[in-house]
């Protein structure tokens, strides 16, 4: 009865989740975009928490639910004319958007086929662990020891492009 109910969980959080990305793209409000893209990463968040991955659940909800979104939902409130109703509120990307994702529905497709299952399922129909599990403390430790530099590097990249955008942003 539990692996039902937890199927059941799964899929709702899958539809839920599916249900806001659409109103993501679909919607014409920004404001309200915004919110459902909270949704949908609470929605992947919660399926983090299926798949018993605490810490990815967590980092998940800390930094994308909370700071990142955060911030968009800022930015869209200081936009001046945000409400305005001359400004038009359809994207003219559609086209290629919809061929982008046709052709990625069809390339994720062909790798899902072409993937060799069985080496992936052990005995009895449960899936063997291929790599033995890490938990947080072994990733703090090779974050802060062996992979330091690279980290350290990737933020220092990160403060450019913020910089970067700030520039490109800023009124002479």
């Amino acid at each position: 009865m539990l692996p039902i109910l937890a199927k059941l969980f799964i899929y709702g959080v899958l539809f839920l989740s599916l249900v806001a990305a659409l109103g993501v793209v679909l919607l014409p409000n920004i404001f309200h975009a915004a919110l459902c893209l909270v949704g949908t990463l609470l929605g992947i968040a919660a399926l983090y928490l299926a798949l018993q991955a605490e810490f990815i659940a967590v980092v998940q909800v800390l930094l994308y639910v909370g700071a990142v979104m955060t911030l968009v939902i800022f930015a869209i409130m200081l936009t001046h004319r945000i409400g305005d109703m001359t400004i038009p509120q359809t994207n003219k990307q559609s086209l290629p958007a919809c061929l982008a994702l046709f052709a990625f529905v069809v390339l994720i497709g062909g790798l899902l086929l072409k993937t060799d299952w069985s080496i992936l399922v052990g005995t009895g129909g449960s899936v063997a662990s291929v790599n033995p599990p890490v938990d947080t403390f072994m990733l703090g430790k090779a974050l802060l020891g062996e992979y330091v530099f690279p980290f350290e590097v990737v933020s220092v990249i990160l403060i450019a492009g913020l910089i970067g955008a700030i520039v490109v942003a800023r009124k002479d």
